[in-house]
């Protein structure tokens, strides 16, 4: 039988066999609740969570406790930048993102916007890359966050997120990067970068579908973020 060869592993990835293996106990024997504090069920699946968490974290040179987990970066992405804008609305009004990010930014943003906050889109130049100093411009006292993408889905553009980080840690501002396509493919590192939050996902990295994480910054500036969905405090 001739089948086609899937060769998109940037748009997603079979679980690879040793992550199956190590979560096939979990489906059927050790399923309990990491929420349930009270009882070894839950003892032994929390302890799982949070050595995921640690590898997670190493990663990207981040602490286990600044790694939240979610459905996938779309979620990520929604979650850093509405939790952040509702959490510092008080202060500060305005966005910037990149016209060539992903959907999960980019609408995340114009719903923002739909509530009042102001949306800046810089410009990228012809190969891709952000246009740094259009960037930098584009900052005022009012800006909250810039959310750029580490590897971008289409042209596979890599920005330059240190010196993005740089540049927002210099005026105050948040800077946030969806890792989707370059988390476990080139090296990231959240401190050397200045990254203060981090989108993750987990099936364009052999994990399965319906895994991903954010990275919340808590060491030295920590962040707020204001949860989307209530209930389920742990």
């Amino acid at each position: 039988m001739n089948l086609p060869i899937y060769l998109d592993y940037h748009a997603t990835t079979p679980v690879d066999p040793r992550v199956l293996e190590v979560m096939l106990p979990f489906f059927t024997q050790t399923f309990g609740n990491p929420a349930s504090r009270n009882h070894k069920f839950g003892w032994a699946a929390s302890t799982a969570v949070e050595n995921a968490r640690k590898q997670v974290a190493k990663l990207i040179n981040a602490s286990a406790r600044e790694i939240v987990f979610t459905s996938g970066a779309t979620e990520s992405n929604n979650l850093a930048i509405k939790g952040v804008a509702q959490r510092y609305s008080d202060r500060s009004n305005h966005i910037i993102t990149v016209a060539t990010e992903h959907k999960g930014v980019l609408d995340s943003a114009k719903r923002l916007a739909q509530d009042g906050f102001r949306l800046t889109l810089a410009r990228v130049h012809s190969d891709g890359l952000v246009d740094l100093e259009n960037l930098s411009e584009a900052m005022t006292e009012r800006t909250l966050m810039v959310s750029v993408m580490a590897a971008n889905n289409e042209i596979g553009v890599l920005q330059p997120l240190a010196e993005i980080g740089r540049m927002c840690h210099e005026r105050g501002v948040l800077f946030h990067t969806d890792t989707a396509q370059a988390a476990g493919k080139i090296p990231l590192d959240v401190e050397a970068m200045k990254i203060d939050l981090l989108s993750i996902a987990g099936h364009k990295m052999y994990a399965p579908k319906g895994i991903g994480a954010l990275y919340v910054r808590r060491r030295g500036s920590p962040v707020a973020l204001t949860p989307l969905p209530d209930g389920g405090g742990h």
